[in-house]
This record gives structure tokens, sequence and C-alpha cells, in this order.
């Protein structure tokens, strides 16, 4: 329990944790920032680490000149490209054996897995990019993608696509807006209010998929 309200605390306050980071490490910031967001991309049992919050409070922190801002865009677009390409090779090499593993099966929540299996069903192809702005799911569909043997070509150009439009998005939104008076005074609401939209997606596609179940079933 300890973990998950430190976690929580450590999103929702993301731009004091942040600039502690900056205190202690320094140049070496840049790169627990890139562990960050290539974990929370290419490893399927950390969806709950930090992503579109980190990459907003980060282009804040570049406008301070606490970072240089194009070298954090690079490291974050790296990052997040890796991230889902290891990903996607963890899935298409182990993926099918998860229903059988109760390790896996424990650590992996299944439900936001099929959640997630379900939006790049219906999405195909695109969900790849469409994924990078949703939290939980953006971990789980190039793992997804992987299971499913998507075709590698195709999925590493919507993974470029996508990592691009998203960190480039996400940063430089932090970068110009991260530093208005209104922003800095209430940060924690508008880092609550970045999640609660960026789930918005996830939650229409939920309960459009939901209706249309129960219209069948009557």
């Amino acid at each position: 329990m300890n973990i998950i309200m430190y976690l929580v605390d450590f999103i929702i306050n993301i731009d004091k944790h942040l600039l502690e980071i900056i205190q202690i490490f320094d140049l070496w910031s840049y790169a627990i920032l890139f562990l960050i967001v290539f974990v929370e991309t290419g490893i399927v049992i950390f969806p709950f680490l930090p992503g579109d919050s980190l990459l907003f409070a980060s282009g804040a922190f570049a406008a301070k000149d606490a970072f240089n801002i194009v070298v954090l865009i690079l490291l974050f677009f790296a990052a997040a490209v890796l991230g889902d390409t290891v990903n996607y090779h963890i899935g298409k090499k182990a993926g099918t054996s998860i229903s059988r593993n109760k390790f896996m099966n424990k650590v992996i929540n299944q439900e936001k897995m099929e959640k997630a299996e379900s939006f790049f069903n219906k999405h195909g192809g695109k969900t790849i990019v469409m994924a990078r702005f949703m939290p939980f799911i953006r971990t789980f569909i190039p793992f997804i993608a992987g299971v499913s043997h998507m075709n590698y070509r195709a999925f590493i150009a919507y993974n470029i696509v996508g990592g691009a439009l998203w960190v480039t998005l996400c940063t430089v939104a932090g970068y110009f807006f991260g530093n208005l008076p209104i922003v800095q005074e209430n940060f924690s609401l508008f880092i609550i209010l970045i999640i609660i939209i960026s789930l918005l997606p996830a939650i229409f596609t939920y309960l459009k998929n939901k209706f249309t179940v129960e219209r069948t079933l009557k």
C-alpha cells in the first residue's frame, strides 16, 4: 500500500519530485527520465508509471533551463520507440503462454489487458498511435501487437509516428504552458486534468462497446 501511495503522490506532485531529481542527480536526471519512459512503455507489468504528466512537467522545467528542450524531446522519443519495440518482442515471444502462466496472470492486469485487446481489434494498426495518449492501454497495446504477430514493419512505422506525436505534443505543451501562473499555482490539478482527459478515449470506447452488447442482447 505504501508503494501505491508513493506512486500516486509521485504522479500528482510530479513537479516537486522532478525538482528533487534535478537537484540530486543534475545531468543524470536525463538518464532517469529516459528509464521511466522506457519502462512505462516497454515493460507490460509497469503501466502505472507516469507518462503524459512526466513529459508535460519535464517540458515545463525545460522552459526554466533545467533541461535542454531538444535533447529532452529526442531522449523521450528514443525511450518511447525503444520501449514499444521491446514490449512488442516480449509479447511476440511470451504472449501466447500468458494464460497458462500463473505468475504472469498475477502480475498482469487481465481486465486492462482485455480492454486494450478489444481496442486494438477495433482500430487495428492505428491503435499504436492512438494508444500513446492513453495511460495503461499505452503499455499493453505493443505487447498485444506482438502477441497478435502484427507485421513488424507496419508496427515500427506506427510506433515511430505515435512516439513522435506523443513526445512532441506533451513536452512542448509543458514547455509553453507549464509555467503560466495559473498552471504553476494549480499544477497538481492540471496533472489530474491531463490524466482524466487522456483516459476519456478508453472510457468512451468501453461505454460504447458495453451499450452495443446490451442492445444486441435485447
